[in-house]
């Protein structure tokens, strides 16, 4: 949406009668010669009109030029009026290009519209929509104000919006801007005049009942005068209704308060959704559209995500997306992110006059000296209508990056020295404030709908340090997210873990600028942060990155004095994370010493989450016993304690291992165990992975339909639950039972699906390390990409993907490429978490080759693990069993 006048012209503007006679005589195409001749006025009377040098011509001057100019009905009454003298206001006179819709004089039918012409709105539809209903009902408010930044496009919108509602205002719709300075007596002499009067009883006779709508635009350049005029004109003339744009509300009794708030950008996330999608978005409709008027080149595709990214910067302002557009005459949208990405406030206009189309006369000159005004300018203009507590909220506001809450924005507001908040400060009247002035932004539902414009927090930040005070405010902002993270650490077990973990996805930003900025001058709160995400970062992935954190705190001198609890839990968040990624064996005396601390202390809690870290690690570290000896010491433990939850946790812990015994029925029994408790104490995640443990089971049974059902409704609950590392696990399950089952084009789908999901080893494959065996499971169709392009060798999933591209082989009767994808899968099954799987994988390398050599290999995993044979393969490696036995009898 163009902004059109949302700007402060100079002050040094002058009155309207030039621009007025400079704008109609463009219009009409005369010269001033040609003009002077026709009104039988000389040629310097003209010139001195337009260039302000006669204030009060004479009446007689003023209407033979009006005549000559062919001006009739409000038009020329608004020129007659702005020859009155130099009000400072200035009435809209419609430009080159308007079209006034009647001559309609007083009492006569029919409606005048003397406002310059809609301008081109892109994103606005709903508020326009919205408006325009207040503003023909009946029953509506007399006087709304459409408040917000300058150039946000508070001036575009009333024209707009008072086109729209022409028909429903038959006494007319008119507008005036004002000026610098105006008095009262300026404002109530144009504001009658455009509305066909001199005074309001002959306004009130004029109008005679009909409804009349005037337009006020720029109201706060004299917001004491505009608001006594408006209180009189409303009084004395019960049809008039006014639609105000300003910076700030009027402040009159009745008044609606309409913020104008920035387009619509594209989230982050929107990006995967192709170009299509990313041009649907308010922001980036409107830059491509400007830019389309500085280049002839269209947009195209590749430049969309730079657009997009450059429309989030700038925070959807149109101002600042019509400044950068123009830009685009030189630069690609990829080289203005990169050169002014993180200058946005540096983006100057050469001037305001001469950007303030729709008010002024089409060609007219700027009135006085040309005045660069930045992006920065825009922002203060508003910034020094707040008083100094406002301020000082402002600047701690903008320490968020991303959105916030009603409860966040008290405690970064609470007092310096009430250290503990215990003195409760209502944030309600300044967030009121700045939603008023354009500020700040509320969108959406749920507690963490409030944001600063970037624009508006960079601002801030700039104006905090200037006072010196960027420091303090940092500091507090991470103790405040850590404090949120602390109280969110609960839930993230439980009914309510889905809700806590993207309460987290939503302040990601923030934790991470916290965390970054107090691991270097808060490292205490930083521990304390750190260590309460390790559950979140697992869940979404970022266990490596998670786990360098809390190591760095960790190994900090300046945490060393912690609080033995807090160190422990870090302690076991690392060790937590490092099961996730192959590093057991590094973390298993951290996870040791901390079972230790939380014993000396007594803590339940701690050592139930110890011993149940410990488990993974021991069994990520090929010491299967020693992890059966710690999940039967958190069920005893937790038996003991009534801890319901931790009860369920050991026993699906527990069924693990029977499976590693080949006890099916036994482990079935646990997780039908788990299944009844979590179900009893509303731990929808336990019993999400107590079914994927039974459809794994029923894989191992040879049920691979009942397999593949349950691995799906398991699929689709960890879509909801948001546990893509788990999601994948099961995914390959699936694909497996699919393979085993002979559906071959279903298995391919998920082999697919799965590693497009998967996330990339950082290490790239070493000389001499075998190479990715060829895959038949997947034909590419004509001219599409194929499906594994990008996949290297291994990845997280390389096991199961190996696993299921064996058993696909070996199902289509290609033994040799069976055995090449059984034998890869051993050697990811080195790594992996689950050495059943590699016992698996050897099972199928010795059918497919036939080698009794595999055996023994086979049967030192087995002895390793403690991991013993299904009934169904030790019948499938009979026969190889007899040859090789028979073999070494000789």
């Amino acid at each position: 949406m163009t902004p059109a006048r949302d700007r402060s012209p100079d002050p040094g503007c002058g009155p309207a009668l030039p621009e007025l006679l400079r704008g109609r005589r463009l219009a009409a195409g005369l010269t001033q010669a040609e003009l002077a001749e026709r009104a039988g006025v000389g040629v310097r009377t003209v010139r001195d009109l337009e260039r302000g040098r006669s204030s009060r011509p004479q009446r007689t001057t003023v209407e033979l030029l009006a005549g000559a100019l062919d001006l009739h009905g409000a038009a020329r009454r608004v020129f007659l009026a702005a020859a009155r003298g130099p009000t400072g206001v200035e009435p809209a006179n419609p430009p080159p290009g308007s079209v006034e819709l009647s001559r309609a004089g007083p009492g006569e039918p029919g409606y005048a519209v003397t406002l310059p012409p809609p301008v081109e709105l892109i994103g606005r539809d709903r508020d326009v929509g919205e408006l325009v209903t207040m503003l023909t009902d009946e029953l509506g408010p007399r006087l709304v104000s459409l408040v917000g930044l300058a150039g946000v496009g508070k001036s575009a919108l009333a024209l707009t919006v008072g086109h729209a509602v022409a028909e429903s205002h038959p006494a007319g719709v008119a507008g005036v801007l004002i000026g610098e300075g105006s008095d009262a007596h300026d404002v109530f002499a144009t504001a009658t005049a455009v509305l066909g009067a001199a005074r309001a009883p002959e306004l009130a006779t004029r109008l005679a009942g009909r409804p009349a709508l005037l337009v006020v635009d720029a109201a706060e350049r004299a917001p004491g005068p505009v608001a006594e005029v408006l209180h009189r004109l409303m009084a004395a003339v019960s049809s008039l209704r006014v639609l105000v744009t300003g910076r700030h509300p009027v402040g009159l009794s009745g008044e609606r308060v309409w913020p104008v708030t920035p387009l619509e950008v594209p989230p982050p996330e929107a990006e995967v959704s192709g170009p299509a999608a990313l041009r649907g978005w308010p922001a980036v409709e409107l830059f491509i559209a400007r830019l389309a008027q500085v280049r002839r080149e269209p947009t195209v595709p590749a430049e969309l995500p730079a657009i997009a990214a450059l429309v989030r910067r700038l925070g959807g302002l149109p101002l600042a997306i019509e400044l950068m557009a123009a830009r685009g005459r030189i630069l690609d949208p990829g080289e203005l992110l990169d050169r002014y990405g993180d200058r946005v406030l540096d983006l100057a206009t050469p001037d305001w006059g001469a950007q303030s189309r729709g008010w002024e006369p089409g060609g007219a000159e700027p009135y006085g000296p040309s005045v660069a005004v930045t992006l920065r300018d825009a922002v203060a203009a508003s910034y020094r209508l707040l008083a100094p507590e406002e301020r000082l909220a402002l600047r701690r506001l903008a320490a968020f990056g991303h959105r916030w809450s009603v409860d966040l924005a008290e405690e970064m507001l609470a007092c310096d020295a009430d250290a503990d908040g215990t003195v409760a400060i209502d944030p309600i009247p300044v967030l009121d404030r700045l939603v008023e002035l354009g500020l700040l932004s509320v969108a959406g539902p749920g507690p963490l709908r409030f944001r600063l414009l970037d624009a508006v927090r960079e601002f801030a930040i700039e104006q905090a340090a200037g006072t010196g005070e960027l420091a303090r405010i940092r500091r507090r902002h991470a103790a405040v997210i850590a404090g949120l993270v602390v109280r969110t650490v609960p839930d993230l077990v439980g009914a309510r873990l889905t809700d806590a973990v993207r309460r987290l996805d939503d302040l990601n930003g923030d934790i991470s600028s916290a965390l970054a900025y107090a691991a270097t001058h808060d490292p205490l709160t930083a521990l304390r942060l750190a260590s309460g995400l390790s559950r979140w970062w697992r869940f979404r992935g970022r266990d490596v990155a998670g786990r360098q954190w809390l190591r760095r705190l960790l190994a900090d001198p300046r945490t060393a004095d912690a609080e033995p609890a807090l160190r422990a839990w870090a302690a076991l968040g690392a060790a937590r994370l490092a099961a996730e990624h192959g590093d057991a064996d590094e973390e298993l005396s951290g996870a040791r010493a901390a079972l230790g601390a939380f014993r000396r202390t007594g803590d339940v809690s701690g050592q139930l989450a110890a011993r149940t870290v410990l488990g993974t690690l021991l069994i990520r570290a090929g010491r299967p016993m020693e992890a059966r000896e710690e999940a039967e010491a958190v069920l005893r433990l937790a038996t003991r304690h009534g801890r319901v939850r931790d009860v369920a946790v050991a026993q699906n812990n527990l069924a693990w291992h029977e499976v590693r015994l080949a006890d099916l029925a036994a482990a079935r029994r646990r997780l039908a165990a788990v299944d009844r408790i979590a179900a009893q104490c509303g731990e929808p995640r336990l019993r999400v992975l107590a079914r994927a443990n039974l459809a794994e089971i029923a894989r191992l049974e040879g049920r691979y339909c009942d397999a593949n059902d349950q691995g799906r409704r398991v699929l689709a609950m960890l879509a909801e639950l948001g546990d893509p590392g788990h999601r994948r696990r099961v995914l390959g399950r699936v694909g497996l039972a699919l393979a085993q089952d002979g559906r071959a084009d279903e298995a391919a789908e998920v082999l697919a699906e799965l590693r497009a999901c998967a996330p990339m080893r950082l290490r790239l494959r070493p000389p001499g390390e075998r190479a990715v065996p060829r895959q038949r499971s997947v034909v590419p169709t004509a001219g599409a990409a194929p499906l594994e392009a990008g996949w290297r060798w291994p990845h997280p999933e390389a096991g199961i993907c190996a696993l299921v591209e064996g058993n696909l082989a070996l199902g289509q009767g290609d033994r040799e490429l069976a055995a090449e994808w059984f034998s890869a899968a051993v050697e990811a099954g080195a790594e992996g978490y689950d050495r059943r799987d590699t016992v698996e994988a050897l099972v199928g390398l010795a059918s497919s080759t036939g080698d009794p050599d595999v055996l023994d290999r086979l049967e030192l995993v087995c002895r390793e693990g403690a991991i013993r044979l299904l009934p169904q393969e030790e019948a499938l490696l009979y026969a190889l069993t007899v040859t090789r036995d028979g073999r070494a009898s000789r």
